[in-house]
């Protein structure tokens, strides 16, 4: 938790780096946007440490979240798991009282 019990913002681009990543996957595999995930380019990288990549960073985050490379495939459950649960829920709620 952030500040006064806020979400903190590491958090926040955790859950929208995955939600992002489930979203590209279920396409089919001519869009482009699920081309240019999978793409990996041929060109060196700089000298130095190098940086993280996008998917480095969402592999970190679907291991800290306990989550399986495919589960993305199940629309439901990758919502479930991968930090949207507090909205699903919420949508639910309000159906049932309204």
């Amino acid at each position: 938790m952030g500040v006064k019990g806020k979400p903190d913002i590491t958090d926040i681009i955790e859950r929208k780096r995955l939600q992002c990543y489930g979203h590209v996957r279920r396409m089919p595999e001519e869009r482009i946007p699920k081309l240019i995930m999978e793409w990996i380019p041929r060109d060196k990288r700089k000298r130095g440490r190098p940086r993280k990549t996008w998917m480095e960073g969402l592999q970190e985050a679907m291991a800290t979240r306990n989550l399986e490379p495919d589960q993305w495939r199940n629309r439901t459950e990758w919502r479930l798991v991968s930090g949207r649960r507090r909205q699903l829920l919420k949508r639910r709620i309000d159906r049932w009282t309204s």
